[in-house]
């Protein structure tokens, strides 16, 4: 198998007021990946297929370690002997399937990550069992109310984001995730089809470089903010996280159990602060509510 790229190619009409054309467009690529994790000794190594995600190909060693530390699985980049592609004898998806090999002392229970796996919002389980299931996985405290940002680098997020998003610039169908220090400079950006596979990638690459906990840093999406994202940088220590759309009712609770600041609908030099409102500094002027 050929190792599959972020991008392919498509015919498409394009029909402009009375005019259509055959063209050829740029489209985001989609490929399902498995993660697996190896455990053992040397001598009794057990493989276990964790997750498949359909993913953009790319950055696939940052994704599966980001998604190995925002589940809980692992918790220092040692944790993890190596990451590589499954090449094994008649696999035909070779570049589809990451494999994570674990230090023997790592502590695995497959059977109780499978029903973690589940607690997210969308499949019925109740936000007081969910917040559970976090703070069992996340090990980093947030630091309280720091840092502090004030609002027009959090104003600005945004449109840098979609500025360095050059996988969207082409296909107009990724979602992006980024870090940013506490004046604003863009210090890593990942993109995706699914909003939460670039917060893995972003997180990963951090990961990666042992650069976690990212107790200095601001998450920052291009989409809404789900349980799901919250939880993935409370995981990893995040204390800010900016999304450009909407936060649900659960991200909420989340931000507020952990001491998080949770801005959403960050776009055009507006924002609102859902929780935290302590690390958004710079003179805001409060009016009384009506």
């Amino acid at each position: 198998m050929n190792r599959p790229g972020p991008t392919t190619r498509a015919k498409v009409w394009k029909i402009r007021s009375d005019l259509a054309t055959e063209e050829t467009d740029v489209i985001a690529a989609e490929e399902p990946m498995e993660i697996r994790v190896e455990t053992g000794g040397k001598n009794d190594r057990t493989t276990t297929s964790l997750s498949v995600t359909m993913r953009t190909p790319g950055n696939d060693f940052e994704l599966a370690a980001g998604f190995l530390l925002t589940e809980g699985i692992v918790d220092r980049k040692r944790d993890i002997v190596r990451l590589e592609y499954c090449t094994d004898p008649g696999i035909a998806q070779e570049y589809n399937i990451v494999s994570a090999v674990l230090r023997p002392d790592v502590a695995f229970h497959a059977d109780v990550l499978s029903r973690h796996f589940y607690m997210t919002s969308s499949c019925g389980v109740c936000g007081k069992t969910s917040l559970k299931a976090v703070r069992v996985a996340a090990r980093h405290p947030i630091p309280p109310g720091s840092p502090r940002v004030n609002r027009e680098t959090i104003s600005s997020m945004p449109e840098r984001l979609r500025d360095d998003q050059v996988l969207f610039s082409e296909t107009g169908g990724l979602h992006a995730a980024g870090l940013f220090d506490t004046h604003g400079r863009l210090l890593g950006l990942r993109e995706d089809v699914g909003r939460h596979n670039a917060v893995d990638k972003v997180i990963g690459e951090a990961f990666l470089a042992d650069r976690v906990p990212l107790s200095d840093r601001t998450l920052a999406v291009s989409g809404r903010a789900s349980f799901e994202i919250m939880q993935k940088a409370a995981v990893a220590g995040i204390p800010i996280v900016v999304a450009v759309g909407a936060p649900s009712s659960l991200a909420i609770s989340l931000a507020d159990e952990f001491g998080m600041t949770l801005v959403g609908f960050a776009r055009g030099g507006r924002f609102n602060v859902y929780a935290g409102r302590e690390r958004v500094a710079n003179g805001l002027t409060e009016m009384d509510p009506r």
